[in-house]
Protein backbone atom coordinates (compact mmCIF):
# COMPACT_ATOMS: atom_id res chain seq x y z
CA UNK A 1 0.00 0.00 0.00
CA UNK A 2 2.80 2.40 0.94
CA UNK A 3 4.68 1.92 -2.38
CA UNK A 4 1.61 2.21 -4.20
CA UNK A 5 1.56 6.06 -2.82
CA UNK A 6 4.84 6.91 -3.12
CA UNK A 7 4.55 5.87 -6.31
CA UNK A 8 1.76 7.95 -7.02
CA UNK A 9 3.29 10.50 -5.33
CA UNK A 10 6.33 10.75 -7.10
CA UNK A 11 3.89 10.79 -10.54
CA UNK A 12 2.10 13.36 -9.39
CA UNK A 13 5.04 15.05 -8.61
CA UNK A 14 6.91 14.63 -12.02
CA UNK A 15 3.47 15.41 -13.71
CA UNK A 16 3.19 18.52 -11.62
CA UNK A 17 6.82 19.55 -12.92
CA UNK A 18 5.52 18.92 -16.53
CA UNK A 19 2.71 21.18 -16.08
CA UNK A 20 5.21 23.85 -15.33
CA UNK A 21 7.47 23.26 -18.06
CA UNK A 22 4.36 23.56 -20.08
CA UNK A 23 2.99 26.86 -18.82
CA UNK A 24 6.30 28.63 -19.46
CA UNK A 25 5.98 27.28 -23.21
CA UNK A 26 2.94 28.96 -23.10
CA UNK A 27 4.05 32.54 -21.58
CA UNK A 28 0.98 34.75 -23.85
CA UNK A 29 -1.56 32.35 -21.61
CA UNK A 30 0.14 32.43 -18.15
CA UNK A 31 0.81 36.47 -18.40
CA UNK A 32 -2.47 37.05 -19.76
CA UNK A 33 -3.73 35.31 -16.70
CA UNK A 34 -1.52 37.22 -14.53
CA UNK A 35 -2.21 40.80 -15.52
CA UNK A 36 -5.82 40.46 -16.03
CA UNK A 37 -6.49 40.48 -12.33
CA UNK A 38 -3.60 43.39 -12.02
CA UNK A 39 -5.68 45.56 -14.73
CA UNK A 40 -9.17 44.93 -13.04
CA UNK A 41 -7.76 45.65 -9.62
CA UNK A 42 -6.74 49.34 -11.33
CA UNK A 43 -9.49 49.48 -12.84
CA UNK A 44 -11.33 49.31 -9.99
CA UNK A 45 -9.04 51.26 -7.98
CA UNK A 46 -8.84 54.19 -9.82
CA UNK A 47 -11.95 54.68 -11.99
CA UNK A 48 -14.88 53.44 -10.22
CA UNK A 49 -13.21 53.35 -6.53
CA UNK A 50 -13.94 56.94 -5.50
CA UNK A 51 -17.41 56.49 -6.14
CA UNK A 52 -18.04 53.92 -4.26
CA UNK A 53 -18.21 54.15 -0.35
CA UNK A 54 -16.77 51.00 1.17
CA UNK A 55 -16.26 52.58 4.67
CA UNK A 56 -12.36 52.23 4.04
CA UNK A 57 -9.97 52.92 1.78
CA UNK A 58 -11.02 51.18 -1.72
CA UNK A 59 -7.75 49.44 -2.37
CA UNK A 60 -8.12 47.87 1.13
CA UNK A 61 -11.58 47.05 0.58
CA UNK A 62 -10.90 45.57 -3.28
CA UNK A 63 -7.62 43.16 -2.74
CA UNK A 64 -9.01 40.37 -1.24
CA UNK A 65 -11.46 40.08 -4.10
CA UNK A 66 -9.20 40.51 -6.64
CA UNK A 67 -7.07 37.50 -5.26
CA UNK A 68 -10.04 35.20 -5.24
CA UNK A 69 -10.64 36.28 -8.79
CA UNK A 70 -6.79 35.60 -9.77
CA UNK A 71 -7.51 32.09 -8.78
CA UNK A 72 -10.45 31.76 -11.33
CA UNK A 73 -8.14 32.85 -14.02
CA UNK A 74 -5.74 30.28 -13.02
CA UNK A 75 -7.80 27.32 -12.82
CA UNK A 76 -8.97 28.22 -16.64
CA UNK A 77 -5.57 27.47 -17.53
CA UNK A 78 -5.71 23.98 -15.72
CA UNK A 79 -9.24 23.20 -17.77
CA UNK A 80 -7.24 23.99 -21.24
CA UNK A 81 -4.16 21.91 -20.08
CA UNK A 82 -6.59 18.44 -19.24
CA UNK A 83 -8.67 19.28 -22.13
CA UNK A 84 -5.09 19.49 -24.54
CA UNK A 85 -3.80 16.54 -23.13
CA UNK A 86 -7.16 14.18 -23.35
CA UNK A 87 -7.11 15.52 -26.99
CA UNK A 88 -3.63 14.71 -28.32
CA UNK A 89 -4.04 11.21 -26.91
CA UNK A 90 -1.08 11.82 -23.58
CA UNK A 91 -2.66 9.94 -21.35
CA UNK A 92 -2.76 6.91 -23.30
CA UNK A 93 0.71 7.30 -23.14
CA UNK A 94 0.83 7.99 -19.40
CA UNK A 95 -1.32 4.99 -18.76
CA UNK A 96 1.06 2.46 -20.12
CA UNK A 97 3.37 3.87 -17.40
CA UNK A 98 1.13 2.94 -15.03
CA UNK A 99 0.70 6.18 -14.08
CA UNK A 100 -3.52 6.13 -13.44
CA UNK A 101 -6.12 9.33 -13.33
CA UNK A 102 -5.42 10.30 -9.47
CA UNK A 103 -1.84 11.50 -10.14
CA UNK A 104 -2.38 12.60 -13.32
CA UNK A 105 -4.87 14.75 -12.14
CA UNK A 106 -3.30 15.60 -8.78
CA UNK A 107 -0.14 17.16 -11.03
CA UNK A 108 -2.44 19.59 -13.11
CA UNK A 109 -3.35 20.87 -9.83
CA UNK A 110 -0.92 21.26 -8.27
CA UNK A 111 1.01 22.76 -11.17
CA UNK A 112 -2.43 25.22 -11.00
CA UNK A 113 -1.56 26.14 -7.36
CA UNK A 114 2.37 26.86 -8.18
CA UNK A 115 0.96 28.93 -11.15
CA UNK A 116 -1.60 30.86 -8.63
CA UNK A 117 1.17 31.39 -5.95
CA UNK A 118 2.99 32.89 -8.42
CA UNK A 119 0.41 35.63 -9.66
CA UNK A 120 -1.32 36.05 -6.11
CA UNK A 121 2.13 37.13 -5.07
CA UNK A 122 2.32 39.52 -8.12
CA UNK A 123 -1.16 40.66 -7.08
CA UNK A 124 -0.19 41.59 -3.14
CA UNK A 125 3.06 43.33 -4.99
CA UNK A 126 1.40 45.62 -7.27
CA UNK A 127 -1.65 46.15 -4.45
CA UNK A 128 1.32 47.25 -1.84
CA UNK A 129 2.89 49.90 -4.55
CA UNK A 130 -1.04 51.55 -4.89
CA UNK A 131 -1.25 52.10 -1.36
CA UNK A 132 -2.73 48.58 0.64
CA UNK A 133 -1.28 47.98 3.59
CA UNK A 134 -3.03 45.35 5.71
CA UNK A 135 -2.59 44.89 9.38
CA UNK A 136 -2.80 41.47 9.45
CA UNK A 137 -0.60 39.26 12.54
CA UNK A 138 1.33 36.50 11.87
CA UNK A 139 -1.39 34.16 12.85
CA UNK A 140 -3.50 35.92 10.35
CA UNK A 141 -1.08 35.55 7.52
CA UNK A 142 -0.88 31.92 8.27
CA UNK A 143 -4.86 31.72 8.26
CA UNK A 144 -5.11 33.50 5.19
CA UNK A 145 -2.53 31.78 2.85
CA UNK A 146 -4.74 28.25 4.42
CA UNK A 147 -7.60 29.30 2.85
CA UNK A 148 -6.75 30.76 0.03
CA UNK A 149 -4.36 27.28 -0.91
CA UNK A 150 -7.63 25.67 0.11
CA UNK A 151 -9.43 27.60 -2.30
CA UNK A 152 -7.00 27.15 -5.16
CA UNK A 153 -6.88 23.66 -4.78
CA UNK A 154 -11.13 22.90 -4.84
CA UNK A 155 -11.40 25.62 -8.27
CA UNK A 156 -8.28 23.70 -9.75
CA UNK A 157 -9.44 20.38 -9.45
CA UNK A 158 -12.73 21.39 -10.47
CA UNK A 159 -11.33 23.08 -13.48
CA UNK A 160 -9.73 19.92 -13.92
CA UNK A 161 -12.99 18.03 -13.83
CA UNK A 162 -14.29 20.97 -16.45
CA UNK A 163 -11.16 19.81 -18.93
CA UNK A 164 -12.64 16.15 -18.69
CA UNK A 165 -15.65 16.70 -19.37
CA UNK A 166 -14.84 19.18 -22.59
CA UNK A 167 -14.01 17.76 -25.73
CA UNK A 168 -11.78 21.00 -27.03
CA UNK A 169 -9.54 23.73 -25.20
CA UNK A 170 -11.68 26.42 -26.07
CA UNK A 171 -14.99 24.95 -24.92
CA UNK A 172 -12.78 24.17 -21.47
CA UNK A 173 -11.79 28.13 -21.46
CA UNK A 174 -15.68 28.70 -21.97
CA UNK A 175 -17.08 26.54 -18.80
CA UNK A 176 -14.60 28.34 -16.61
CA UNK A 177 -15.81 31.39 -17.14
CA UNK A 178 -18.31 30.93 -14.31
CA UNK A 179 -15.68 30.29 -11.85
CA UNK A 180 -14.14 33.64 -13.29
CA UNK A 181 -17.38 35.38 -13.11
CA UNK A 182 -18.31 34.19 -9.56
CA UNK A 183 -16.27 37.15 -7.27
CA UNK A 184 -18.67 39.77 -9.32
CA UNK A 185 -21.71 38.90 -7.43
CA UNK A 186 -20.39 38.86 -4.01
CA UNK A 187 -18.77 41.75 -1.38
CA UNK A 188 -15.74 41.47 -3.62
CA UNK A 189 -15.87 44.91 -5.29
CA UNK A 190 -18.97 46.26 -3.78
CA UNK A 191 -20.73 45.80 -0.34
CA UNK A 192 -23.77 43.29 -0.65
CA UNK A 193 -26.29 45.79 0.74
CA UNK A 194 -25.67 48.23 -2.37
CA UNK A 195 -26.55 45.58 -4.71
CA UNK A 196 -30.64 45.16 -6.01
CA UNK A 197 -31.97 43.02 -3.09
CA UNK A 198 -33.08 40.39 -5.31
CA UNK A 199 -29.41 39.54 -5.29
CA UNK A 200 -28.54 39.73 -2.00
CA UNK A 201 -29.93 36.28 -1.08
CA UNK A 202 -27.53 34.20 -3.64
CA UNK A 203 -24.78 37.10 -2.86
CA UNK A 204 -24.46 36.13 0.91
CA UNK A 205 -24.73 32.69 0.07
CA UNK A 206 -22.40 31.47 -2.27
CA UNK A 207 -18.71 30.31 -1.90
CA UNK A 208 -16.74 33.23 -2.74
CA UNK A 209 -18.27 35.66 -0.48
CA UNK A 210 -17.72 33.78 3.05
CA UNK A 211 -13.53 33.23 1.23
CA UNK A 212 -13.48 37.20 0.58
CA UNK A 213 -14.83 38.06 3.94
CA UNK A 214 -12.80 35.84 5.81
CA UNK A 215 -9.29 37.36 4.05
CA UNK A 216 -10.66 40.79 4.42
CA UNK A 217 -10.94 40.60 8.30
CA UNK A 218 -7.95 38.45 8.78
CA UNK A 219 -5.23 40.70 6.55
CA UNK A 220 -7.42 44.08 7.84
CA UNK A 221 -6.78 42.17 11.65
CA UNK A 222 -10.37 42.84 12.20
CA UNK A 223 -13.25 39.70 13.75
CA UNK A 224 -14.18 37.30 10.98
CA UNK A 225 -16.68 35.09 13.04
CA UNK A 226 -17.32 31.67 11.74
CA UNK A 227 -16.92 33.21 7.87
CA UNK A 228 -13.37 30.90 7.58
CA UNK A 229 -15.46 27.66 8.71
CA UNK A 230 -17.95 28.54 6.28
CA UNK A 231 -15.51 29.04 3.60
CA UNK A 232 -13.33 25.94 4.60
CA UNK A 233 -16.79 24.34 4.46
CA UNK A 234 -17.56 25.35 0.69
CA UNK A 235 -13.70 24.24 -0.24
CA UNK A 236 -13.82 21.12 1.44
CA UNK A 237 -17.90 19.98 -0.32
CA UNK A 238 -16.59 21.54 -3.77
CA UNK A 239 -13.38 19.67 -4.03
CA UNK A 240 -15.30 16.10 -2.57
CA UNK A 241 -17.51 17.02 -5.53
CA UNK A 242 -14.55 17.59 -8.16
CA UNK A 243 -12.34 14.41 -7.31
CA UNK A 244 -15.48 12.35 -7.66
CA UNK A 245 -16.73 13.66 -10.52
CA UNK A 246 -13.42 13.95 -12.66
CA UNK A 247 -12.74 10.51 -11.25
CA UNK A 248 -15.47 8.92 -13.06
CA UNK A 249 -15.29 11.31 -16.19
CA UNK A 250 -10.94 10.14 -16.57
CA UNK A 251 -12.77 6.74 -16.17
CA UNK A 252 -15.38 7.19 -18.74
CA UNK A 253 -12.70 9.43 -21.57
CA UNK A 254 -10.31 6.26 -20.79
CA UNK A 255 -12.54 2.92 -21.02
Amino acid sequence: MSDVLTGGLTAAGTLAGRGIRLSRRNLDAVITSMMMPIMLMLVFVYFFGGAIETGTGYVTYVVPGVIVLCAGFGAAGTAVSVSEDMRLGVVDRFRTLDIGGTPFLAGHVAASVTRNTLSTTLVLGVAFLIGFRPAATPGGWLAAIGLLLAYVTAVSWLAAAVGLLTRTAEAAGAVTFFMMFLPYPSSAFVPIDTMPSWLHGFAEHQPVTPLIESLRGLLLDQPVGNSPWIALGWCAGLLALAIAVSGFLFRLRTR
